[in-house]
């Protein structure tokens, strides 16, 4: 006979005790990845369909060129001033909750997007939709990292990678076949689509997942964030109007104001204890290069991505099913090629990747400017290719670019350098898509005598005109891209030229084939 005791050990299963650095089951596990791989698609459909979406947008909602522009920033702006206040956020009130909270923002702004009746309301709410991913963006990673413990981390972060990089090859694609075959009206189910990804996400994380302890109590620095909403917002503002007809005091002075608020940022971030930007970590040459070679570069891109889909559907006249293959090979190569490219930064540093992929980069969109200005109207032989030598050339810098980041500061503050070099990415597009506006507008005008301007619509929007005013409104509108991408091409010269100066070009401190320090 057993004892009672024995008896009762065999009918309650035994638990085994968690690992210390992972707050999840490992049953559960696999809800937090599906979760994090929803909520990140959010983010990446939401994005790269919308510069597809634009024409179509315009077109139904009667949007003026500078506020097709705002739609695409007011997102930007709001995501990339806040994504490190929404870092902590996750840090002070557990990651669970703040994520859910994210997601839940992100998909009611989506839905009051998908909704709006003019461009002022759909403005406001890409904002809202803005805090929501600053929140849901670094929470989807985050959560991963905490949720499987460090020798099965590498494999779960690599699935979701391999995740996100279809969603983002493969979203606008199908949201450029959904926009040829329903009109311009269904631009609306690209914010929809949003709800039913978000509720099954919500619902793992609050039906599946427990909920993980905060870390610590991290000041979320609300006065930092609001100064840098203030300063960007500004500095946006002003570049976006500068070509605007009676604009030029306004954008002057909002420009300067964008200055000062961006100083009185910085001083009041030096004096904070615990600051949403280390700024003492520019001090680090290093740091500070790969950070201005990834602005020059993502500006670059950003640019691109934003106005040639413009050109392409609005001026060249292709349906939106083929421009939404222009993304597929960015995403393809950079998800097949950034293990490779990431071990032969190990091998040999990441200074070289990064010059050569920036420069391979840069002929890329000098071939785009050089097609626009020549007229040659060729999608398949042309611009495809060309965006797949760009996609090339930013599969050998992604990697290597954030190997850079991290290993040039302590390894308690590689968490910090990831966020920066995040919203400095981001920012980084936030004044490509104000800035090149303008420049695209100016040429745009300049091109078109004042005779022939008389009844053509702005750069970027579809219109039906008789042959000889269509004739130069399509000559015009490739000009304005031209200069668009020749000063990208340029930023990208200069981010090889920076990234070679500062960031080393040594082997990393890891022996090849151990732990990588994690991120």
């Amino acid at each position: 006979m057993r004892s009672p005791s024995e008896v009762g050990a065999e009918a309650v299963p035994r638990v085994r005790p968690l690992p210390a650095d992972t707050f999840c089951p490992q049953s559960r596990r696999s809800f937090v990845l599906i979760a994090a791989i929803l909520a990140s698609a959010l983010g990446f459909i939401d994005g790269s369909i919308l510069a597809i979406a634009t024409p179509a947008i315009r077109v139904d909602l009667g949007a003026s060129f500078a506020e097709a522009q705002w739609i695409s920033n007011a997102y930007a702006l709001t995501l990339s001033a806040l994504i490190l206040v929404g870092g902590a956020a996750g840090d002070r009130f557990g990651l669970r909750h703040a994520f859910v909270a994210g997601i839940a923002l992100f998909i009611a702004a989506s839905l009051a997007c998908a909704v709006a009746p003019n461009p002022p309301m759909l403005i406001a709410f890409r904002a809202i939709q803005g805090i929501g991913a600053a929140i849901m963006v670094p929470g989807s990673l985050a959560i991963i990292a905490k949720a499987y413990p460090k020798k099965e981390r590498g494999r779960a972060i690599g699935i979701w990678a391999a995740a996100s990089a279809l969603t983002t090859a493969l979203g606008p694609v199908l949201g450029g076949v959904v926009l040829s075959a329903f009109g311009d009206g269904i631009w609306r189910l690209i914010f929809a689509v949003n709800l039913p990804l978000g509720l099954v996400s919500i619902y793992l994380l609050l039906a599946k997942v427990p909920a993980d302890a905060p870390t610590e109590k991290r000041s979320l620095d609300l006065g930092g964030a609001s100064l840098a909403t203030l300063a960007f917002g500004a500095l946006a503002y002003g570049l976006t109007s500068m070509s605007a007809e009676g604009e030029g005091q306004m954008s002057g002075s909002s420009i300067a104001a964008g200055a000062v608020l961006l100083i009185v940022f910085i001083v009041f971030e030096r004096r904070q204890s615990e600051p949403m930007i280390d700024l003492s970590l520019f001090r680090v040459g290093a740091f500070a290069g790969a950070n201005v070679a990834t602005f020059f570069l993502y500006f670059a891109l950003s640019a691109n991505l934003f106005y040639l889909p413009m050109l392409l559907i609005a001026g060249w006249g292709l349906s939106a099913a083929e421009v939404g293959f222009i993304f597929l090979p960015l995403s393809v190569l950079i998800a097949l090629l950034s293990g490779p490219v990431g071990q032969w930064s190990d091998r040999i540093g990441p200074r070289f990747p990064i010059a050569s992929g920036s420069l391979v980069v840069a002929v890329a969109f000098a071939g785009l400017a050089l097609l626009a200005y020549a007229g040659i109207h060729s999608f398949w032989w042309g611009v495809f290719p060309l965006m797949a030598l760009m996609g090339l050339g930013m599969a050998l810098v992604v990697s290597p670019l954030s190997t850079a980041v991290m290993t040039a500061v302590e390894d308690k503050d590689t968490g910090a350098a990831s966020g920066i070099n995040n919203a400095v990415s981001r920012i980084g597009g936030l004044i490509a898509v104000a800035a090149m506006g303008s420049l695209a507008a100016w040429v745009y005008a300049a091109a078109l005598n004042s005779g022939a301007a008389s009844g053509i619509p702005g750069f970027g929007e579809p219109a039906g005109l008789a042959p000889d005013l269509d004739a130069a409104r399509l000559a015009a509108s490739d000009a304005a891209f031209a200069a668009v991408a020749l000063v990208t091409a340029l930023l990208c010269l200069l981010s090889a030229i920076v990234a070679w100066t500062t960031v080393s070009g040594e082997r990393l401190p890891w022996p090849r084939g151990s732990e990588a320090p994690q991120r």
